[in-house]
């Protein structure tokens, strides 16, 4: 179904530059936000719970720590 949807050129912007980091369409980022603000998707930091949940307390330290890179800003990502 096809929808309509009028943003500012500000938000817009920020959509293409960030779908663009992503390899994404608009259209695919959007989306995928909107399922992500409907519970229809996981985020990664829900994924990680359900997948810890079986691992030991020393394997789930260890893939907390293998992982904080995501959580990372880099600067120069941001030019």
């Amino acid at each position: 179904m096809p929808i309509s949807l009028r943003i500012t050129k500000e938000k817009e912007e920020i959509i293409k530059k960030k779908a663009k980091r992503e390899k994404k369409t608009k259209t695919a980022f959007i989306l995928e936000a909107i399922d992500e603000k409907l519970g229809l998707s996981k985020s990664r930091e829900e994924i990680i719970r359900e997948t810890a949940g079986w691992l030991s307390q020393e394997d789930a330290q260890e893939l907390r720590e293998a992982i904080s890179v995501f959580s990372e800003i880099n600067e120069e990502d941001w030019k």
